[in-house]
């Protein structure tokens, strides 16, 4: 159906990541949707991946009778923002949502730190968000009901020992959120972040599960459909006037 809402999802590669929950979420609500991944950072990362996750993921959404199409892209190119755009409307139309879950994450330290460490985070946890949204803002062809999550971790709640160059440029988002959504707003576009907390997508080994579920009053660890669900509500009609928050959908996670 061509009257279908239309999505963008970054950072859709993995069959256990939230992107991929977030895609089947949006799908279940009707949404037509475009995701992109980036298999050469994944094959960095110390989970197991699969190169043909990513068209398994879509094959699953478009059983589901929505029309989904996807694209490899590196968000660390500046170009990438644009042929994004241009290869949604081409492909399926113009989107009203946008789902900034791609992120760029890698041990640093105040000691180990170097620029081009710094710049990989930049460019891709603050960089290429500001410059989507932006985009999508600058593209945006509706009188209403636009939407935008950014996700985000958590770092104005704690510390995050060795993940400096992480905690530094997601940081932002959140600042990055609330002072773009008064401005927005003129146009029908809400934006949120979401903070999923500790979540089971497959990076996780058994002995860090056994260290975190204690600090969980639910007795279980979060899972990417806690994540999905949450994003599910705050694109509908019914989230309208909830803008500029940043939710921290932890269970109670004990810091």
């Amino acid at each position: 159906m061509m009257n279908r809402r239309i999505a963008i999802i970054t950072g859709v590669s993995r069959l256990e990541g939230i992107g991929r929950a977030i895609c089947h979420e949006l799908a279940n609500q009707g949404c037509d949707i475009f995701f992109t991944y980036w298999t050469e950072y994944d094959r960095q990362m110390p989970w197991e991946t699969h190169e043909l996750e990513p068209k398994q993921i879509q094959s699953e959404l478009q059983n589901l009778g929505i029309r989904c199409a996807c694209l490899e892209l590196n968000l660390q190119k500046v170009e990438s923002i644009q042929f994004l755009f241009d290869e949604v409307e081409n492909q399926l139309g113009n989107p009203s949502i946008l789902i900034n879950n791609a992120t760029f994450s890698t041990e640093s330290s105040i000691s180990s730190i170097t620029a081009q460490v710094l710049d990989s985070h930049y460019e891709v946890n603050l960089r290429a968000t500001t410059l989507l949204i932006s985009e999508f803002v600058k593209r945006f062809k509706f009188e209403a009901n636009g939407r935008i999550v950014n996700l985000t971790s958590g770092q104005s709640l704690g510390k995050m020992p060795n993940e400096l160059a992480y905690a530094i440029t997601k940081a932002a988002i959140e600042n990055l959120t609330y002072t773009i959504s008064s401005e927005i707003a003129l146009k029908g576009i809400t934006i949120n972040a979401v903070n999923p907390g500790p979540n089971d997508t497959g990076w996780m080994d058994d002995k860090l599960k056994s260290e975190l579920l204690p600090r969980f009053p639910m007795k279980r660890l979060g899972n990417p459909s806690d994540t999905a669900k949450i994003i599910g509500f705050l694109v509908s009609q019914e989230a309208e006037w909830i803008t500029g928050q940043i939710i921290h959908s932890e269970g109670g996670f004990m810091r």
